[in-house]
């Protein structure tokens, strides 16, 4: 078994395990924060009409794919926050019909194109395929994420607890949160081809989730959230190998989801 971990193949996909796991756990612990898990759902499965379209339109490609993703996210959040302005209905709501006529939209698109194996890595994942362009991306823009929400996590966390005192310290709120999810998109679509965009919402959700029980520390929850979302999802690749499962993403969600059973099932354990 260790002889496969010396292969370029593997190493490539452990590196970008490790590197995509530690962004998206970092960046979970603002989601657990934020109370947001629904609508990071829902712009996670709006992905999925940008990188159909960009493969129908132009061809598919990594930068086409990512920037095919990132429109349609940008496109489904600005519309939520104009019509709910505009209607008075919740943003919940809006959003949920919003991306449910672009999920929709993309499979007409995806039975229009046909199967397309490159197409299906993007929507159901394989970190085994990833190239070097791939793996540069990924670590350059968790580079990104995870230096925003280091810069501003103080903001973040003193908006998220008392929008009220972060605004009378100055604190752009708006700014802040449009910004905070611009950032959280990014980190989406760079999880595409590791997970696929059904499976990304599980890595960019639950390493939070794993840790908040045992802290009480906001400060604390973004560095532990990010080194449990590397150590899970470099388990669930290992995992995937060493038993030769059928899709390493799937593998890596199913085992920070029972790493988060095992969890919250000690904590209430102990906690008697």
């Amino acid at each position: 078994m260790n002889e496969l971990f010396d292969i370029p193949l593997y190493q490539r996909a452990i590196l970008a395990t490790l590197i995509i796991g530690f962004v998206n756990g970092y960046a979970s612990a603002f989601v657990l924060l934020h109370r947001s898990p629904l609508k990071l759902t829902a712009l996670s499965h709006s992905l999925l009409p940008g990188v159909a379209l960009a493969a129908y339109f132009v061809g598919l490609g990594v930068l086409s794919a990512f920037f095919g993703a990132v429109i349609a996210a940008v496109i489904i959040g600005v519309l939520t926050v104009l019509l709910s302005r505009v209607t008075k209905i919740s943003d919940d709501t809006v959003l949920a019909v919003l991306y449910t006529g672009a999920f929709a939209v993309g499979i007409m698109v995806l039975l229009k194109i046909g199967s397309n194996q490159d197409l299906e890595n993007w929507l159901l994942g394989n970190i085994l395929g990833l190239s070097d362009f791939d793996l540069w991306m990924s670590f350059i823009v968790g580079i990104i994420a995870v230096a925003l929400l280091s810069i501003f996590r103080r903001a973040i966390v003193i908006k998220l607890y008392d929008p009220e005192v972060a605004a009378s310290l100055g604190i752009r709120t708006r700014l802040l949160e449009y910004a905070s999810f611009a950032v959280l998109i990014l980190v989406l679509v760079t999880t595409l081809q590791a997970v696929g965009c059904i499976l990304a919402i599980g890595m960019i959700v639950t390493p939070a989730a794993i840790v908040r029980p045992y802290i009480s520390s906001p400060e604390t929850l973004f560095p532990l959230s990010g080194l449990v979302g590397a150590t899970g999802s470099a388990l669930g690749l290992y995992l995937n190998i060493h038993f030769d499962l059928p899709g390493a993403g799937a593998s890596i969600a199913a085992t920070l989801a029972a790493m988060f059973l095992i969890s919250v099932t000690l904590r209430s354990i102990f906690a008697k």
